[in-house]
């Protein structure tokens, strides 16, 4: 079904000065990719080079390589038992193999990549390495395709930090097709409000840890993504939005035949994808500024994780592109919020998904031209693909039908005609404290606006201890700074949600101000996150002072000290002992990391120039 619509003009305004921008960067990136292209390394590698790159293969598999006119794909998986999302990815490889085969290619594990749980290392040292294994993911994913040897490639990663890593590291060869293989979510478990209270309760101590660990087995239970609505869903509606995934793959249970299906298609379509192929698509064509307006309108529109607004401008550099906060921030201001997943609300995402799902999604955002439709995808041209959804006929076979004209719950997903909130999920904050993103779409309106004194932690540590000993009994901001990228590699501070989440229902006001990450978990206290620049580097937040009035003002995108200019200008930046967090778990091997890393609005990158 074919949807006509203008494109909404700050849609196309953003668009254009994005391309503007980058114009320069651009065109050199695009002549990388040119060049590339029209080298084809594997047919001109020497005989000892090919025999290596066979040498393990079966018979077939050999004899077809070794006669080179057929495409060759690369898998390149992060696949391990430890995170439930990823441990589905181990009978992947050979249903990829048997479906080149099939049509008539071959397929080869080129190499894996590291997959970290943020989920496991919460609040724990581990967590300081979190961001940065996006960086060594993206190098893992070159060294796997530095081989030279393949005609496209697939992805199989779907984490926080996996697939961004995972596509910067695509985006080196992008000339190269690549399509996007998710796992899936598992099916729904304890009722994410439940969780919620319960962690809560445990926090007042009213609850004891068995009772805690229970809810937590029963939240998170089985096999596929966590199914609350944090950076690993949001990667998988970017994938999709962006044109890298087939249409209506991204919340399709693990281990299921339809699941099977759609790697199967994938497959197929990598390899038609090829030089060799019916339609050459590298991915280095595919991901341009439209499609990184599409995915920044989705994330909006659906209320995704804090952590796009890293990765996302990580990732639009990897392929030549600047993407700005405050590209993010206008477009949010067009972009209705037309679904509520939890945190954002209490439906899940195969509740998101049951009640029509990306492609009713795609569909409201395309009839009022909030995405660019006339774009590469994996599919080929145009998003018109994307309003279809996969299932399986009576004999068993993958087709495609109309995705859903209405939504099959309005308390999950609704029409552009009647959002939840008229503007995005996410607001950018300025102000004399720095830049700031902080989500708003599972704030109440009420919160919107917090004016409050400054009660000033140097670690979450000393915050959780405060509240342990009941110190934490009046109106505040919480402000917990050096937990920027240069200082300790800007974990995430989701650990906290509970604490504060108690003082604001006993009716206080409540607000967190940092320099660290609080991920796609980001609830119902107003919390200013990504501060930039970050304490370490001497930014504003490093001059805040206990007591401190601090207004953080989502309405109108302000984030301040109310402290006279000529004060603020004459405060020292506070100093903090950063050593003991560069040592231990590995933290040491990272030292040029946080060395190197750029500001978070530069998306905490090494790779930034």
């Amino acid at each position: 079904m074919t949807i006509e619509a203008r494109i909404n003009a700050r849609v196309a305004e953003v668009t254009d000065r994005i391309a503007r921008r980058s114009h320069d960067s651009r065109a050199r990136y695009l002549d990388r990719v040119a060049n590339a292209a029209s080298t084809p390394v594997r047919r001109r590698l020497g005989c000892a080079n090919q025999a290596h790159a066979f040498a393990a293969c079966g018979t077939r598999d050999k004899t077809l390589m070794q006669d080179g006119h057929v495409p060759s794909l690369g898998i390149v998986t992060a696949y391990n038992d430890m995170l439930s999302a990823h441990q589905p990815y181990e009978r992947f490889p050979e249903l990829i193999r048997q479906s080149a085969r099939a049509a008539g290619g071959v397929a080869q594990v080129a190499g894996g990549v590291p997959a970290m749980c943020d989920g496991i290392t919460q609040g724990e040292a581990g967590m300081e390495l979190s961001l940065f294994s996006r960086e060594v993911i993206a190098l893992s994913t070159a060294i796997a395709l530095s081989h030279q040897t393949f005609d496209a490639a697939v992805f199989l990663g779907i984490c926080d930090k996996i697939v961004p890593g995972l596509v910067i590291g695509a985006l080196s060869f992008g000339h190269l097709p690549a399509v996007f293989i998710p796992s899936g979510p598992m099916t729904s478990g304890l009722a994410n409000n439940e969780k919620a209270k319960i962690r809560q309760a445990y926090a007042e101590g009213k609850l004891g840890r068995e009772a805690l660990l229970e809810a937590e087995a029963q939240a998170y239970h089985g096999a596929g993504t966590c199914t609350f609505y944090g950076t690993a869903n949001t990667n998988q509606m970017l994938m999709e939005i962006m044109g890298l995934q087939l249409p209506g793959a991204s919340f399709v249970n693990p281990n299921t035949p339809l699941r099977d299906a759609l790697t199967c298609a994938a497959t197929e379509r990598a390899l038609d994808m090829t030089s060799l192929g019916n339609q050459y698509i590298p991915i280095g064509r595919v991901l341009e500024e439209r499609a990184f307006v599409n995915g920044i309108v989705g994330l909006h529109a659906t209320g995704g994780s804090t952590n796009l607004t890293l990765h996302l401008v990580a990732m639009a550099a990897a392929a030549g592109l600047a993407l700005t906060w405050d590209d993010f921030a206008d477009l949010a201001q067009v972009t209705p919020l037309i679904a509520r997943i939890y945190p954002n609300g209490s439906a899940d995402v195969n509740h998101f998904h049951a009640a029509g799902g990306m492609s009713f999604l795609i569909r409201e955002l395309l009839a009022t031209g909030l995405l660019h439709r006339d774009v590469l995808t994996v599919c080929g041209d145009g998003l018109d693909a994307y309003l279809r959804e996969p299932l399986l006929d009576a004999e068993g076979t993958l087709t495609w039908r109309d995705g859903p004209a209405a939504s099959g719950d309005s308390a999950v997903l609704r029409g552009i005609a009647d959002p939840f909130q008229a503007t995005g999920g996410l607001q950018v904050l300025s102000g004399n404290l720095g830049r700031a993103v902080i989500k708003t779409s599972a704030v109440a309106p009420q919160r919107h606006v917090i004016e409050a004194p400054a009660r000033v932690f140097h670690s979450q540590e000393d915050l959780q201890r405060s509240f342990a000993a009941g110190e934490l009994a009046g109106d505040m901001v919480a402000v917990v700074r050096f937990q920027g990228p240069k200082a300790n590699g800007m974990p995430e501070l989701h650990k906290l949600m509970p604490l504060l989440g108690v003082l604001q229902d006993r009716g206080l006001k409540v607000a967190l101000v940092t320099d660290g990450r609080l991920s796609g978990a980001s609830g119902k206290v107003p919390a200013a996150i990504h501060v930039t620049p970050e304490a370490a580097d001497g930014g504003g937040i490093a001059r805040l002072r206990d007591g401190d009035v601090v207004r953080l003002n989502a309405v109108t995108g302000r984030l301040e000290a109310l402290v006279t200019p000529n004060e603020w200008a004459a405060r020292a930046c506070a100093q903090a002992d950063l050593s003991t967090a560069h040592v231990g778990i590995g933290r040491e091997l990272f030292g040029f990391f946080r060395e190197r890393v750029s500001c978070a609005e530069s998306g905490a990158s090494v790779f930034a120039g």
